[in-house]
């Protein structure tokens, strides 16, 4: 290690200067605190070692200088005038180690020896902190529509509150990076973030799991346990899917969160934690509790402040930001200027209405990154399960919709038909629905069933062309006449 010692006893300083290096240590001697901390200016140290009386500037000031300039270097204080007082000065400066004089070099190796170790621990901590972080993924929710800018702005509100909050959206949209983003912007980010899913708790181990429990409390009870509420103790405790918390356990979560206190199984002394929770669910609540499934107090008490996450088929314009995000997270070394998907990936990815929402995405990308050698993904890397809506071969049946119902192509057929229908005109009045059909059949027609030229050239967007195609395949034409075309 790199060590700074500071002393005025010349013959403490020879020693130091020929035993520190023997014990294999870096080592810095300085007469005195001011050149000590002209020292501590220059060069960044792993442990400093000082003695508390020194002419000018003593050896707790030369720690305070310490903790402001490099708070990680262990300090450790060497005196020959050891007293209370002084003991208490330097513990509250945080202070290592405390030895007093006349010391051994054995006793000097032994601190420094636990130095190292703590030091190595420390780098392991953070190493693993790193990994956890990044297994985790980022925090950044990603897109620029105009709901996950709600989203954004909700949470910034929300974060520098108490408040607790329910987070509502379909499976897939991201609850969990929404709680995640509520805790780091919170004053609660040094605390630890604790998530648990409700409805993946066996239900008779849902009790313990939360509050703990006494050794004995019950069969296969062999210690004392800690529950999750006091691990979450000074950070917040995101339990996700609380509509599936057993209804007999709802009035403890509920005592729990309004009086701060706890019991563990099998105990009767309370406990004091200080937890923010945030929960998380993709169920009707409001159903749930006239079902009588759900407690009404439980509902009004977690859901102090609520946000809704779009799913994504509504938010279908973050679709080129997500898949780039998902590839530049799995391909960390592709160049900036690479192109990492084709257009068409993304004409055939609109067209899915996305059940399983953000989740589903990142899996279809994941799957078409195993099959692709070299960027751009291409189509043919897609799932198979998003077959049907690949482009085909022939440019007059390229444009179709999802294969949970039967397709609209633009053929000469159906230009045939709004052909005829535009003749049929003539003899009755149009409605404005009959014509927006046939200016987006024609509009499919003239564009080889290009979906992109169809909506540039009727001056809508993408995700408007979808949608009313998915009205003509779901509906019919004003007069019942209009026919589903395979």
């Amino acid at each position: 290690m790199r060590i700074l010692f500071a002393d005025d006893e010349t013959s403490i300083q020879e020693l130091m200067r020929i035993e520190l290096p023997r014990l294999g240590h870096e080592a810095t001697v300085c007469p005195d605190g001011r050149t000590a901390l002209a020292a501590l200016d220059r060069t960044a140290y792993d442990c400093v070692i000082v003695d508390l009386d020194m002419p000018g500037i003593g050896g707790l000031d030369v720690i305070k200088r310490v903790r402001e300039v490099a708070p990680d270097t262990e300090a450790v204080i060497i005196t020959g005038k050891s007293s209370l007082e002084s003991a208490v000065s330097a513990v509250r400066q945080g202070v290592f180690d405390y030895l007093t004089k006349p010391c051994k070099l054995a006793e000097i190796q032994s601190v420094l020896e636990r130095v190292r170790k703590k030091r190595e621990l420390t780098a392991r901590l953070r190493a693993l902190e790193g990994r956890v972080r990044r297994a985790e993924g980022s925090t950044q929710l990603v897109g620029d529509s105009a709901g996950l800018r709600g989203v954004r702005k909700l949470i910034a509100r929300v974060a520098a509150s108490e408040s607790n909050v329910l987070v509502r959206g379909e499976t897939g949209t991201g609850k969990e990076l929404v709680a995640r983003a509520i805790h780091e912007g919170s004053q609660r980010a040094a605390g630890p973030l604790v998530a648990v899913n409700c409805g993946a708790m066996p239900e008779h181990l849902v009790e313990s799991e939360l509050f703990g429990h006494r050794k004995g409390a019950f069969t296969g009870a062999d210690e004392h346990r800690a529950g999750l509420f006091e691990v979450a103790d000074g950070g917040t405790l995101f339990l996700d899917e609380i509509g599936e918390l057993p209804k007999a356990l709802q009035p403890r979560l509920l005592r729990a969160l309004e009086s701060g206190e706890i019991r563990r199984v099998g105990d009767n002394h309370p406990i004091t934690v200080d937890v923010r929770a945030v929960c998380a669910t993709h169920r009707p609540l409001e159903d749930m509790v006239v079902a009588g499934t759900f407690r009404e107090d439980l509902l009004f008490r977690i859901n102090t402040f609520e946000i809704a996450i779009p799913p994504l088929r509504q938010r279908l314009e973050d679709l080129p930001e997500l898949v780039h995000h998902f590839v530049r997270e799995a391909r960390p070394q592709t160049p900036p200027e690479a192109v990492l998907i084709e257009a068409s990936v993304l004409e055939v990815l609109a067209a899915h209405q996305w059940p399983g929402n953000i989740r589903e995405l990142a899996n279809v990308i994941e799957h078409a990154l195993v099959l692709c050698d070299d960027l751009p993904l291409l189509v043919d890397h897609l799932p198979a399960r998003l077959g049907a809506l690949k482009p085909r071969a022939n440019a007059g049946e390229r444009i179709l919709v999802p294969t949970a119902e039967p397709a609209v192509v633009a053929s000469p057929s159906v230009a045939a038909g709004a052909a005829a229908a535009g003749a049929a005109a003539a003899a009755k009045p149009v409605s404005l629905r009959e014509l927006e059909i046939q200016a987006i059949l024609e509009g499919l027609e003239r564009n080889q069933g290009n979906k992109a030229r169809t909506a540039d050239e009727l001056g809508i967007s993408l995700k408007t062309l979808y949608n009313k195609l998915h009205q003509i395949h779901d509906g019919v034409a004003p007069d019942g006449g209009f026919a589903r075309t395979a």
